[in-house]
């Protein structure tokens, strides 16, 4: 049972459906995600619902990360599929899994994000990210060697939104967990339809 039950959305008051309009900042630069044939997070809006001034707040940053961070569509999903993995959150793997195939990710490195940076054929700088998020979650600082390879090949608007994208989906991950959070219902119907790596 969800320790707090998300309300529908004909429930969410006026409030919580303007603070879904910071979900997509005016100035994107990056495509809006997708909606067709893709998990609505209504457990996760419904949840949010409770609080407008949160979800208000809350949604400003996740519409940054989501839509104008400097970090691309391919290494945001990277960071927030390795953050599902070490938190062992299936709720935000399932929603992300389709995200990160949009975002040009394969299935088969779908997979190797679960094992980390040590799994085989990934490149430096992509596997030095995987290792961020290693080192934020279970240590809470980047290894010095490990930003080392980042600087090399991010600049600081980057490495301040990989910090902060690893932070956020760290955040959510926790609330997903704390709360029992069921996984939607659309959700387990797209991954019959398209196959499953939940």
């Amino acid at each position: 049972m969800t320790r707090i039950k998300p309300l529908a959305p004909r429930e969410f008051p006026e409030e919580m459906r303007q603070a879904m309009a910071a979900l997509r900042p005016p100035d994107a630069t990056h495509r809006a995600p997708a909606t067709e044939d893709r998990p609505k997070a209504l457990s996760v809006l419904g949840t949010m619902a409770h609080h407008p001034a949160l979800a208000q707040a809350f949604f400003t940053f996740n519409g940054h990360i989501l839509g104008t961070s400097t970090l691309s569509e391919r290494q945001r999903e990277l960071l927030i599929m390795r953050v599902a993995a070490d938190r062992k959150c299936g709720y935000e793997w399932a929603q992300h899994l389709f995200m990160a195939r949009d975002a040009g990710l394969t299935d088969e490195e779908i997979g190797r994000i679960a094992y980390g940076p040590d799994s085989p054929f990934w490149a430096e700088p992509e596997a030095a990210m995987l290792r961020s998020v290693d080192e934020l979650i279970h240590d809470g600082v980047i290894s010095e060697s490990t930003w080392a390879l980042l600087a090399g090949d991010l600049n600081e608007q980057q490495l301040l939104d990989l910090i902060f994208t690893v932070g956020l989906y760290d955040i959510l991950a926790r609330l997903f967990e704390s709360l029992e959070l069921k996984t939607d219902n659309d959700i387990h119907e797209l991954m019959k339809r398209y196959g499953d790596l939940f």
